[in-house]
């Protein structure tokens, strides 16, 4: 009997997701998004929900599933964030239990935290966003991640970034870590532009997830994203034509002859192979300049 206790009382303190998420809005890029680190395996499947021009959601604590779709529809209804929430939770048994944060199609931000949930638990509601977390080491968790948020300039994703690093620095979530996840939508945010899903990344059973999840973005935004600097451009002549024709020839897409000087039509017509090979198609350009992080993606090829 006391076995089972155990398992039923560990089971359930896991079932809390022990959580730290951030619910944002970007105005000047129309972006809506979640970013959020747990103690929680697959917490990327369960916390964030996100709809371009409608708003973004993260369920957690005793995280109520339905809390994500039935928000987006009321929010894409014309309702606020707050009484968003208070539909949500108005009828819930467990209300109580529960942790959500909501920003609407305007930036409005609000959120709630349950008497019940874990401490620390608590949130930060600020311009565009919002804060929110439970069993957390402090309340440190939360102000520093908002002000990593508020500080940082750069994109919705880089942002969250810094929001994520530094909650973790301040004490994070205080079982630990073991998944980290971010969703990004806009209106035709996908590389394709067929869906709002513009950056879908998560990590699980990961010592490190905030670490690795940056890692992986990094090839995300390498492979699917068009935001590049334009100044960050490399000219495709001198060392940089020899380092892109070594490449070309070690991966068998050029067989022309490997020292040449000049970006001819052959050699264009290779790099484009090599980019959608790759799946860096969103990085080809028309002119005779390569992107800086696709050169520097050769550049670390080469030095392996």
């Amino acid at each position: 009997m006391g076995t089972k206790l155990l398992l039923v009382l560990r089971w359930f303190f896991y079932l809390k997701k022990m959580t730290f998420s951030i619910v944002a809005y970007d105005p000047l890029k129309k972006e809506w998004g979640v970013a959020v680190q747990s103690k929680f395996v697959a917490v990327g499947a369960i916390v964030p929900y996100a709809q371009a021009n409608v708003g973004a959601i993260a369920s957690q604590a005793y995280a109520n599933t339905r809390y994500g779709p039935e928000g987006l529809a009321l929010l894409a209804k014309g309702m606020s964030a707050s009484d968003v929430i208070d539909a949500l939770t108005e009828h819930d048994p467990n209300r109580e239990q529960r942790q959500v944060g909501v920003v609407d199609s305007f930036g409005n931000a609000a959120a709630f935290t349950g008497q019940k949930c874990f401490e620390w638990a608590g949130h930060f509601v600020g311009e565009n966003f919002c804060c929110q977390g439970n069993i957390l080491a402090n309340g440190t968790v939360l102000s520093d991640m908002a002000r990593a948020f508020e500080k940082t300039s750069g994109d919705l994703v880089d942002r969250f970034f810094a929001a994520l690093e530094a909650a973790q620095a301040a004490g994070g979530d205080r079982r630990g870590q073991e998944a980290a996840a971010i969703l990004i939508v806009k209106e035709k945010g996908a590389y394709d532009g067929e869906t709002d899903r513009y950056i879908d990344i998560r990590v699980d059973e990961h010592p490190n997830p905030i670490q690795e999840l940056r890692r992986v973005f990094e090839v995300y935004d390498l492979c699917l994203l068009k935001r590049d600097d334009p100044q960050d451009i490399v000219k495709l002549d001198g060392p940089v034509l020899k380092d892109v024709l070594t490449i070309l020839v070690r991966d068998g897409f050029y067989s022309g002859e490997p020292t040449a000087t000049t970006l001819t039509p052959a050699i264009k017509e290779a790099l484009v192979q090599w980019l959608h090979t790759n799946n860096f198609e969103v990085k080809e350009r028309a002119d005779d300049y390569l992107y800086g992080s696709v050169y520097r993606y050769i550049k670390k090829i080469l030095r392996k």
